[in-house]
């Protein structure tokens, strides 16, 4: 499900959305990352089932996928709540920076900034001796793994929850401030940034505490006990199902939050096979008509609502 609606944002917004602004191009990119997310998770699943049966190359690929896909979607809505804040807060500076260009350039240093804050994990992945295993930290010996994985926890913690919480509070801090002077328009426009931002914050913050609790486990500064052992590795199992399904609800929310992203949706249907069934040509005929009345006055007054 998360796979084919990623798929399907990104063939809408690379066939049908001229991508004008930094916000179109955020919204693609999301999508991009959550789609490596989600193509990593078929594999990382099985080996949690049984066993690494894919070879060492594939290990390396799979969890390097994983890990910058995890970063890059976080860091892009990040970059999507500061391009509202500049958009509310900063309208003149906004004006100036909302091109296609800096959209780009943005982009290319978002990725940037994911591949290093993964870096530190890739160097370590690859198979244990046997290949059974596909491991993401060294397993030299006992205290360097430990090490490594309370690092990777905190890291974690730190650039995938507390920082992008941090600055998108400030953002929206800010925002909310400014609400009751700037135009309706603009309200709309904000919707869906703040609807993905918060379904992130439910799907993941829940995962970093209990990842949290288990480098707080590992490191025994919780009093050991077999209990709290298989509660502990139970809520990290729970969360992380919760965390994974993010990815697969950001395209739900594109198509039902996104009124301009759903009438490139109709009209790109229109274009295929699917829009000579009868029912679906009155249905995509009526739908796309309904939400192009909802969006044209905002696009005339250049917004950036997808």
């Amino acid at each position: 499900m998360g796979l084919l609606g990623n798929l399907l944002v990104l063939w809408v917004m690379l066939m049908g959305v001229k991508l004008r602004s930094m916000t179109d191009i955020c919204l693609l990119n999301l999508a991009l990352a959550d789609l490596l997310l989600v193509s990593s998770l078929p594999f990382l699943a099985d080996n949690a089932r049984d066993q690494w049966v894919f070879g060492g190359p594939m290990c390396t690929m799979v969890l390097g996928v994983y890990h910058i896909g995890f970063y890059s979607g976080i860091f892009f809505i990040v970059l999507m709540s500061v391009d509202r804040y500049l958009a509310v807060v900063h309208t003149v500076l906004y004006l100036r920076v909302r091109t296609k260009t800096y959209g780009i350039f943005a982009s290319v240093v978002i990725w940037i900034i994911a591949v290093a804050a993964s870096f530190p994990v890739l160097m370590y992945l690859k198979t244990n001796d046997n290949k059974t295993f596909c491991q993401a930290y060294p397993t030299g010996n006992q205290k360097s793994h430990l090490y490594a994985k309370t690092i990777g926890i905190i890291r974690m913690n730190v650039l995938g929850l507390i920082i992008p919480l941090c600055v998108i509070g400030f953002c929206y801090s800010m925002i909310l401030h400014r609400l009751p002077t700037v135009h309706p328009s603009r309200k709309q426009a904000m919707r869906l940034v703040i609807v993905v931002m918060v379904v992130f914050l439910c799907c993941w913050a829940p995962y970093n505490i209990a990842a949290f609790v288990k480098a707080l486990e590992l490191n025994k500064l919780i009093e050991p006990s077999c209990e709290k052992s298989k509660a502990i590795t139970l809520s990290l199992q729970i969360t992380e199902a919760l965390a994974y399904s993010h990815s697969c609800l950001n395209p739900i929310l594109y198509v039902f939050v996104g009124k301009k992203f759903r009438w490139h949706l109709f009209r790109l249907l229109n274009k295929t096979p699917i829009s000579r069934l009868q029912f679906m040509k009155k249905y995509l005929t009526q739908a796309t008509g309904s939400v192009y009345s909802q969006t044209t006055s905002v696009d005339n007054r250049h917004t950036t609502a997808v």
